[in-house]
């Protein structure tokens, strides 16, 4: 597949790129992409979820009533999970939610994602550029002029430039990634992806080992 390269004003080079087949123009495979987004997901919960139980709470040990012969369940003390304001059966406790998946696996992923975006004709090949200073107002300039900007956009560059992550800081639907940190999640939430020449060349790298 080839895609046009475009300047930072919207306009087409007369340039066009060729997209690896490998990584751009597979068979999706969906249950790879479940996986790596539901590794993702998990990975960015926080897990304080804490209720207390029995021997936790604090209160008497007297049992209450008599074994048997009350009409209802049987109950030790007031922390009986059985009373309104007792303890809780089983409650949730501090944990990792993260879990591992292969990594072929998660490569796949990212593939079959790449071969969705470049399926639905929204991946966008950008000029290699670089802004002088933050300014959210060049950043809003480009993505204005290229004609997006109803969308969430993920933008990857080739390495990590502080000018250009400051001057999406502040734009809600928009992101700014490296070639090397994009995920399978990352790439599927966004609405358009628009890639630099130079990010696109890391990306392949990446993805063709």
């Amino acid at each position: 597949m080839e895609l046009s390269v475009f300047n930072i004003k919207g306009e087409d080079t007369g340039r066009k790129v060729v997209l690896n087949e490998s990584v751009f123009g597979i068979e999706p495979n969906n249950h790879a992409i479940y996986l790596s987004v539901k590794q993702y997901l998990a990975a960015r919960r926080q897990g304080t979820a804490k209720a207390k139980e029995r021997s936790e709470m604090s209160g008497s040990t007297r049992k209450l009533g008599r074994q048997k012969g009350g009409g209802g369940a049987r109950r030790g003390d007031i922390n009986s999970p059985v009373l309104v304001g007792g303890a809780r059966v089983f409650g949730p406790k501090p944990r990792d939610y993260r879990f591992k998946i292969n990594k072929k696996v998660n490569a796949l992923a990212r593939r079959s994602a790449l071969s969705y975006k470049a399926q639905e004709g929204s991946l966008i090949v950008l000029e290699d550029f670089n802004l002088d200073a933050p300014k959210t107002k060049a950043f809003v300039e480009i993505v204005n002029n290229l004609k997006i900007s109803d969308k969430k956009v993920l933008m990857v560059l080739p390495e990590a430039n502080k000018n250009v992550y400051l001057s999406a800081r502040n734009i809600q639907r928009a992101q700014v990634a490296i070639a090397s940190d994009i995920n399978t999640y990352g790439v599927l939430n966004a609405g358009v992806m628009v890639v630099t020449e130079n990010a696109l060349n890391a990306i392949e790298a990446v993805l063709t080992k």
